[in-house]
Parts: C-alpha cells; sequence; structure tokens
C-alpha cells in the first residue's frame, strides 16, 4: 500500500509537472502570438502633410533698403501685386509698380512675370515704365524683384508684415 501511496503521489507529481510545462509552453505560445500581432498591429510611420504652396497675399516689407524712414513695399490681393516707395516713417507713399500676379500652385520657390497696369503707373511721378516685370519668392529673400532709379539696379527683398 505504501507504494501504492508513493506511485500515485510520482504519478500526481509527474502530471502536474507536464501540466505546468505545457502551460508554460502556451504562454510562450501566446507571448510569441502577442509579439508578432503586436509587430503586425504597429502603426505606419506618419506621412508629413504634403508642402502646400505659399501664401503671398498680404503687405510685404523691404527688408534691404538702408534707411529707416524709407523703403519700397509690396501688396498682394488674390490677382494684383501693387509696389509703393515709402518715406517720412511711412506717411508718403508712391506708386511704383501695379499689375498682375499669378500665385503659386506648387509649394517651394515660386517666379512670376507681372503685366503692368501702365496707364497707373505713368500717373505716378516714381511709376515703373515697363510692361512686365519679374517677381520671385524664396523662403529666405520673401517676395523679391529688380528695381532700377537713376541708373542703379537693386534687388529689393521683403518680409511678410
Amino acid at each position: 500500500m505504501y507504494r501504492k501511496t508513493i506511485a500515485t503521489a510520482v504519478a500526481g507529481l509527474l502530471i502536474l509537472g507536464l501540466g505546468a510545462c505545457g502551460n508554460a509552453s502556451d504562454a510562450k505560445t501566446d507571448d510569441a502570438g502577442s509579439a508578432s500581432q503586436s509587430q503586425t498591429t504597429k502603426k505606419p510611420a506618419e506621412k508629413k502633410p504634403a508642402e502646400q504652396p505659399a501664401d503671398l497675399t498680404g503687405t510685404w516689407k523691404q527688408t534691404n533698403s538702408g534707411s529707416t524712414d524709407s523703403w519700397m513695399e509690396a501688396e498682394i490681393t488674390a490677382d494684383t501685386i501693387t509696389v509703393q516707395w515709402v518715406s517720412d516713417n511711412g506717411d508718403t507713399k508712391s506708386l511704383y509698380w501695379k499689375g498682375s500676379y499669378n500665385a503659386p500652385d506648387k509649394a517651394g520657390d515660386w517666379k512670376w512675370t507681372s503685366q503692368g497696369d501702365t496707364a497707373a503707373m505713368q500717373a505716378s511721378l516714381l511709376g515703373s515704365q515697363d510692361a512686365t516685370k519679374d517677381f520671385t519668392y524664396t523662403k529666405a529673400d520673401g517676395v523679391s524683384w529688380e528695381t532700377t532709379a537713376m541708373g542703379t539696379t537693386t534687388v529689393v527683398k521683403t518680409a511678410k508684415q
């Protein structure tokens, strides 16, 4: 009888031991399944939103005038660019350019040729005599253009106000 008791106890321990091993391997399988599942359910790398064309509408003040009381200033609307000579700390404005504006249709640098309102510019003493003018936009220089006065040509660089 003593042998039966020992045999039963050994059999019980073996069953418990094997059962625990089975549970451990099941746990390992569950962990491995969870790991592979978490790998497959990871969110894909977030995409950066597509870069949009710059919105150039608004007022652009010259950054390289070399003067604290006079500068050039451009105002851009949906379809027009108007450039003025500004002096006396903003008290006096004289039209230099008035023409068409073509908004950027892609991100990054932008160039356009403005068709001038020659009648409006002829009425201004400081108005341009050109029929067209090339304008450029870059993040570094803002809206820029060449201006010639008294035989000297300058690239006007601006920043949005």
